[in-house]
């Protein structure tokens, strides 16, 4: 017996009637597992009360053991973590494919072998409305070896918990905060991280809501994952259900499986700031091969934009956007000016005079190709090989 969301009957005073109202009871679940020849290992869990609930359980690595199989490609698995690969790239698309996968047909074709009686019971129009209960989107670096990582492991975990201070793991998690870093006024969520050490590494999980994401390492995988349980705090640009004029504005993800792809590219961009705040890189490119890429004036649309002065006149700006808060979040002419005010660069300039002179400045950069702007929006973002 397990805990479930069903109906009792009660009776309407008002209308002389019966009418059903939900109820939290227990009920007896049915459980499926499958060594299934496309999908590999899975799950179906089916409520054997009303309404009937169904949790559908696969794992995309499963999957992509059958599609490996089915193309000939070696591989070394153990878990769900492939510890060698034959044919990286080859793999790397059959993941993203899953994307393609026509949900609601795949989902609907397992009700027939789990719940054979439902058009009897329910009727031959009812059907299921298939949401996400639960999704986790990871990103594995693979190493040739468990020692070659583990001699690292212990460095990235340090790096992981002193970096990861609560303003960047809210910038991590698509959450805003004040320019000193500190949660808005109104924030009325907390922010927990853990670190635990195991005989063979270890792993920090940064929680926020029901939302999380982690760092872990097993035999020679390194493995950062998102997981997410409430979608409705992710805000992203989509049209509101049932309006057909097309407008896209910023609202909560929905856990229906319309927003499967959105919802892969937000923990994909989740996982993105994650790696690149605890990346260190290693460039031995000269300073004369750097500069050269900035020291020559740029031409666009027909219009002439100088050279950046990156020791003289420019720096101080170069040094307030290249500031590490960006690389999780955006540059803003709000965030600049509070960073400029005072500065020589500022030249005693203040309000929209400031702003003015910083705007132009931006506009610069973005022809030097140093950001890029957001589309829809009054903001930039570095690319990773600027930085």
């Amino acid at each position: 017996m397990e805990s479930c969301n069903t109906f009792k009957a009660t009776y309407d005073d008002g209308t002389g009637k019966p009418k059903l109202l939900p109820e939290k009871s227990r009920c007896k679940h049915l459980y499926f597992y499958y060594d299934h020849e496309d999908y590999g290992f899975m799950s179906i869990r089916l409520q054997t009360w009303a309404p009937y609930e169904i949790q559908i359980a696969l794992n995309g690595r499963e999957w992509l053991k059958r599609l490996l199989d089915k193309s000939n490609s070696g591989y070394i698995l153990e878990g769900n973590k492939f510890l060698d690969i034959q044919d990286y790239d080859l793999a790397q698309k059959l993941l993203r494919s899953q994307l393609d996968t026509q949900w609601v047909k795949m989902l609907t074709s397992f009700t027939a072998q789990v719940f054979p009686s439902m058009p009897a019971l329910l009727g031959e129009r009812m059907e299921y409305y298939w949401t996400q209960w639960q999704s986790e989107w990871a990103k594995d670096y693979i190493f040739s070896n468990p020692q070659e990582l583990q001699a690292q492991i212990g460095y990235l975990l340090r790096h992981a918990f002193l970096t990861g201070t609560s303003d960047r793991v809210l910038r991590y998690m698509g959450k805003p905060v004040k320019n000193n870093g500190q949660p808005r006024f109104n924030a009325d969520y907390d922010l927990c991280t853990r670190l635990k050490l195991y005989y063979d590494g270890g792993r920090i999980k940064h929680w926020l809501f029901h939302n999380s994401l982690k760092l872990y390492n097993e035999l020679n995988v390194l493995r950062f994952e998102c997981t997410i349980n409430e979608p409705d705090k992710f805000k992203v640009f989509r049209t509101v259900s049932g309006d057909d004029s097309g407008e896209k504005k910023r609202l909560g993800m929905r856990k229906g499986i319309a927003d499967i792809n959105v919802r892969a590219q937000v923990s994909g961009q989740c996982i993105k700031n994650f790696t690149e705040q605890i990346a260190a890189l290693e460039d031995d490119s000269t300073v004369e091969e750097i500069l050269s890429k900035v020291s020559k004036p740029v031409k666009s649309d027909g219009k002439r934009y100088r050279a950046l002065d990156v020791t003289g006149k420019d720096l101080e700006l170069l040094r307030s956007v290249a500031d590490p808060k960006y690389n999780v979040d955006a540059i803003t002419n709000k965030h600049l000016q509070v960073a400029l005010k005072g500065t020589p660069w500022a030249k005693k300039l203040e309000g929209k005079k400031l702003s003015a002179r910083i705007g132009r400045q931006l506009k610069l950069l973005r022809e030097h190709g140093l950001i890029r702007k957001l589309p829809n929006q009054h903001k930039c973002r570095t690319a990773h090989y600027n930085r």
